[in-house]
């Protein structure tokens, strides 16, 4: 029997949504206005961040269990602006308050200016559904 390699471990997922991120901030700030592919690509980039923001108990809990307690307090708080950056993109997204949106977008982008690209890899269908998605997500929450 061979061993099996799970190949979606938390960091590489981390550093797919994270240029998934600067791809769409990339894709936004060349919008003139916000369309209905803007609001797409808004909600990916909420649905990124929360993807993010997952990752990181799951990397602390594996150093925890060797005892590598500073290590992942360290980490936590690297990552601590995600969670709330999350929320916040979706609570203005599901409220509507679109014309918020491109300070939202300034002020992540510095969290993401060290991702270099160099050519777009994310197509259209990457972004297409997403808000329909995060809004459907938010429908069936309770309360």
């Amino acid at each position: 029997m061979s061993r099996v390699i799970n190949t979606a471990n938390p960091g590489k997922k981390r550093n797919q949504a994270r240029r998934t991120i600067a791809e769409m901030l990339r894709h936004l700030m060349f919008k003139k206005r916000i369309d209905e592919e803007s609001k797409d690509m808004a909600a990916l980039v909420a649905l990124s961040l929360r993807e993010i923001a997952d990752t990181i108990e799951v990397t602390t809990a594996a150093w925890e269990t060797r005892d590598y307690f500073l290590k992942a307090d360290r980490f936590r708080l690297e990552w601590e602006w995600v969670g709330a950056a999350a929320q916040r993109l979706e609570r203005l997204i599901v409220d509507a308050r679109w014309d918020d949106l491109p300070g939202e977008m300034v002020s992540l982008a510095p969290r993401f200016a060290d991702i270099r690209i160099a050519k777009m890899t994310r197509g259209p269908e990457t972004w297409q559904g997403a808000l329909q998605a995060l809004l459907e997500e938010h429908a069936t929450e309770p309360g």
